[in-house]
């Protein structure tokens, strides 16, 4: 029995939905699928409230924005089943297995990543940065990503026990970016078992350039305010760990010295054609350091 949920906003999730369905009632399992719209504008509103036309298919609309965390929370508090299988609107699986694929693991208490890809098409220049981002630090084989579990956490493909779900979500109302972080913590400090499959879905709701660089700067800053002082975040989390080392020496006002004066060209060598992800982490480094 397995609960599908999938959070959207600004996006056509029938495709998605219409293939999962699909995969489902081949596999014959009991399942259901929710989708919660987070305030939406009206013609995607339109377009997404079809999938109630398939059978075991819910629509729900928010009535304020309520962000993908709490419109998560929303979603597993509506699920009949104890197995939430949590998609992003932005995906398509990769397999046409792909709900095969997670079944061996329905009923086990833990949680389980299928992991993410990307597509071998065209490059948009406008988001050459989101998906070199993603190839290279986002798309890795389970082997890989089991090296470092709690490292590797991206939620947008994920089978989880709702109560472990519930336990370990971020439990206040935020409409913040990066929170899989927050969750990730959570997960490693309660010692709730994480497993990486080879299950990918791939990513297709690139952001643009500049949309990503500054949701990268979103959340460091959420991970400062809520995770600096978290009791062994250094084991989980690679940027809080160079941070954390940085403040032990007492270096962190240097670093914040040197980023200030090397921000410009860090940007520039980001947003140029062919990105650099080693800038992008410098200048990550060098932001946490700068921030009061």
């Amino acid at each position: 029995m397995l609960s599908i949920l999938i959070p959207t906003y600004n996006y056509d999730i029938t495709t998605l939905v219409n293939l999962l369905h699909d995969q489902c009632t081949a596999a014959k399992i009991t399942f259901e699928i929710i989708v919660a719209d987070d305030l939406s504008t009206v013609a995607y509103r339109e377009i997404n409230k079809v999938i109630v036309k398939f059978p075991y298919c819910t629509y729900i609309e928010n009535l304020e924005n309520l962000g993908r965390t709490l419109t998560r929370k929303k979603l597993a508090d509506a699920a009949t089943y104890g197995a939430l299988l949590f998609l992003d609107a932005d995906v398509m699986p990769v397999s046409d297995d792909f709900i095969k694929g997670y079944l061996p693991f329905i009923g086990y208490q833990g949680v389980f990543l299928g992991g993410i890809a990307y597509k071998n098409d065209t490059v948009d220049s406008n988001t050459i940065l989101r998906r070199k981002y993603g190839r290279y630090r986002e798309e890795k084989s389970a082997v890989q990503r089991n090296n470092f579990p709690y490292g590797n956490i991206l939620s947008g493909n994920m089978l989880i026990s709702k109560h472990i779900f519930l336990e370990n979500n971020y439990p206040d109302r935020a409409n913040l970016y990066g929170m899989d972080n927050f969750f990730a913590y959570r997960l490693y400090k309660n010692k709730v078992a994480v497993t990486h499959i080879d299950n990918p879905v791939y990513h297709l709701g690139l952001e643009s350039n500049a949309l990503f660089f500054e949701k990268c700067l979103e959340s460091v800053r959420n991970r400062k305010k809520l995770l600096a002082s978290a009791e062994r975040i250094e084991a989980i989390n690679s940027l809080l760990k160079h941070y954390k080392m940085l403040e032990r020496f007492g270096l962190v006002p240097v670093a914040a010295l040197f980023f200030r004066m090397g921000e410009p060209l860090l940007k520039k060598m980001i947003l140029k054609k062919d990105p650099n992800l080693f800038c992008l982490d410098i200048y990550r480094l060098g932001y946490i350091c700068s921030l009061k």
